[in-house]
């Protein structure tokens, strides 16, 4: 453990690409060697960033709503841990959005961390960045990532990002709610509950 609280330590100093931070560098992410689940999203938001806790915004208010995990399920990282594909917030693009993750971060970090966590079960994967950095760009983008969800399983588990742009998406796919969700919270389960 003195070596992995000796990384954590490093990531949560690292000023790497600092000077294209507008809001300048804070680490965010939450994990723990006895994980069993890993969560993979994109880059933390402004209130994540404010706070230093990661998805706590409307968007992972959504998120543990699809998962049906408590918010003391969710921020036990000895049991779930939370390691975006950039790990500071990336500031906004001119359309209001967020910029994509850093692209220094989850080369220099993921590597390091990921062999950490070999108790870790089954992973999600939150959105374009989190998919192709685990699975490989692949055509069609996110839908098509999340429409071929039983391809990735038991391993991983695509999923959008769950903030209010995917409304529409998900009353147009009731697959979405009647078929993946349901199987999510089993594996969810799953990997939590079993020794």
């Amino acid at each position: 453990m003195d070596d992995f609280d000796a990384l954590l330590k490093e990531i949560r100093a690292c000023r790497l690409c600092a000077e294209h931070l507008p809001l300048g560098p804070r680490p965010v992410l939450r994990v723990d060697p006895r994980a069993k689940l890993l969560i993979v999203g994109q880059a933390p938001g402004t209130k994540v960033h404010e706070t230093g806790i990661p998805w706590n915004d409307a968007s992972g208010k959504r998120l543990r709503q699809w998962l049906d995990l408590s918010e003391d399920v969710f921020y036990d990282e000895t049991r779930l841990a939370i390691m975006p594909a950039g790990l500071c917030y990336p500031g906004r693009d001119k359309n209001g959005g967020d910029n994509p993750p850093r692209p220094e971060c989850a080369p220099l970090w993921h590597p390091r961390v990921l062999p950490h966590l070999r108790q870790v079960r089954f992973t999600i994967l939150i959105g374009s960045y989190a998919q192709k950095l685990f699975l490989g760009a692949i055509p069609g983008g996110v839908s098509r990532t999340v429409e071929r969800w039983r391809d990735y399983l038991p391993r991983y588990l695509p999923l959008p990002h769950p903030s209010w742009r995917t409304l529409n998406w998900e009353k147009k796919n009731p697959w979405f709610t009647q078929e993946l969700l349901p199987e999510a919270r089993r594996l969810i389960r799953e990997s939590l509950t079993n020794p």
